[in-house]
């Protein structure tokens, strides 16, 4: 019964990707859109419960060797669930209060998380081009809901017009790599990987194409924009959920499909996270506007992911995993403060000037904030200190010391914008007097449980670190599932 293996091995896509087509179905023929958020949840829910179950299982293949399933591909599959179904739970009251509740909303997010899961647990380039399709297009759509405002359409636009040129690198660079090795599955191209010029042009180019979808430098243009034109609890969910797809992938195509071996892959991966973090960091220096700090601040992260698979060791990899899921927690949880904030009336929130004096009209919510943005600044003892410590240790046992301390560095120069909304909440005097609406239980629990596990990850980690080091005690069966 070959093929309740395959169902089962891709069961939390298929939980997710069915739910959303159910979502659409209600919402052609019934505007309930509580019925679809209900749905949502409910599949999410379903899907990372079963990923986190796969997580403890050996690494297996599906689908003819499409596919894998089990320990880092589900593990790289819950982070996703985990990120997607947080979004969706502050979704539902931020978007009612900007009355953009849209059933279809939900619906674009479940096709754009099984495209993602599809993404994250690819062994064949097909698999890869269909997850990065299905979760970009959605993307788009999503980047586009603010379709009255130019800062809307902007997003939508900017993000369709690269998107395309991107997946044409990513394209050209799947058939030059089908020319130079007959075969579009991740362990035969391995197993033909040379230092021919079809071959290392067809990967560079597969690269470029990553590269954009992680917002690495200089492929990063799009960020601000489309992070700033899209409402904020769907801008976490593009900066969180996607990113660790496209980052998951990233690192089983470095580390077994073009192996060091056919080029200096290293030392590429070195500038563009030099790069990345540099510039990311510099330019979130001077953002009044909070959305675009924290676009910025994702590119500097992406870079921190980068220096780990950079190191190419299995401390690298095993650092990156962690830091997808730390950098989900707290970045869901800071753009879901500056989505309650957003949607208040008389002031734009978006401008950091206007955080002034917030810190004792709604202390939980500024409490809250602070916890994620000392934790993306990486400061102790939260989850972001954890995760940095992980990635540049790997980067110095691998021998790029200059490449952990230039993200020393780097991050230490992040704490000054991460700390600029606190001063102004805490030591400014208000602008003006806004009344603050009170956010629902859900909305506010949700918060809170991402900055208890903030905190929590960032005490107790061993666990984790532990089996997540545990997945590359066989490396091929860890990454290819072979």
């Amino acid at each position: 019964m070959d093929y309740l293996h395959d169902i089962n091995a891709f069961l939390p896509g298929i939980i997710v990707g069915v739910a959303g087509l159910i979502g659409i179905v209600i919402d052609s023929y019934k505007d309930d859109h509580g019925a679809i958020y209900g749905l949502s949840v409910v599949s999410l829910l379903a899907g990372l419960v079963l990923s986190v179950t796969d997580m403890f299982e050996p690494a297996g293949i599906a689908f003819s060797g499409m596919i894998t399933y089990g320990g880092v591909t589900a593990f790289g599959n819950a982070v996703i669930l985990f990120g997607a179904l947080f979004c969706v739970l502050i979704s539902r009251e931020y978007l009612s209060a900007i009355d953009h509740d849209f059933g279809e909303v939900y619906a674009m997010v479940l096709f754009a998380t099984t495209g993602m899961v599809a993404l994250a647990s690819a062994n064949d380039l097909i698999m890869i081009f269909i997850g990065v399709e299905t979760m970009s297009i959605c993307l788009y759509v999503l980047a586009g809901i603010f379709k009255n405002r130019k800062t809307g359409a902007e997003a939508s636009l900017k993000y369709f017009l690269l998107g395309a040129f991107s997946t044409g690198f990513l394209l050209y660079g799947m058939a030059l790599l089908y020319g130079a090795t007959g075969s579009l599955s991740l362990p035969v191209i391995a197993e033909a990987a040379s230092t021919d010029l079809l071959f290392v042009a067809g990967a560079a180019l597969l690269l470029t194409g990553f590269f954009f979808k992680i917002s690495a430098v200089p492929f990063h243009m799009w960020t601000p924009d489309v992070y700033q034109g899209t409402p904020t609890t769907l801008t976490a969910y593009m900066a969180t959920a996607s990113k660790s797809a496209s980052f998951i992938a990233l690192m089983i195509i470095l580390s077994k499909m073009i192996p060091a071996e056919t080029a200096e892959w290293g030392e590429l991966i070195e500038v563009i996270a030099i790069l990345t973090m540099v510039l990311g960091n510099l330019i979130a220096l001077v953002q009044d506007n909070i959305k675009r700090m924290l676009a910025y601040s994702s590119i500097a992260h992406a870079g921190y992911l980068l220096v780990g698979l950079a190191a190419g060791t299995t401390a690298g990899y095993s650092a990156v995993l962690f830091y997808l899921l730390a950098y989900t927690i707290m970045n869901v949880g800071a753009f879901g403060v500056v989505a309650y904030y957003e949607r208040q009336q008389g002031l734009d929130f978006t401008d950091v000037n206007n955080y002034a004096g917030l810190g004792f009209k709604r202390p939980l919510m500024a409490v809250l904030l602070s916890f994620f943005l000392f934790s993306l600044a990486g400061i102790p003892p939260f989850v972001g200190f954890i995760g940095k410590y992980m990635v540049f240790a790997a980067a110095i046992d691998a021998g790029y010391i200059a490449l952990a301390i230039i993200g020393v560095l780097a991050s230490a120069a992040s704490v000054y914008y991460y700390l600029r909304p606190m001063v102004y909440m805490y030591f400014r005097e208000p602008h003006k007097d806004v009344p603050l609406v009170q956010s629902g239980l859900l909305f506010r629990s949700t918060l809170i449980v991402l900055a208890a596990l903030t905190v929590y990850l960032g005490v107790a980690f061993g666990d984790l670190h532990n089996l997540l080091t545990s997945y590359y005690s066989n490396e091929w069966v860890a990454l290819i599932g072979g």
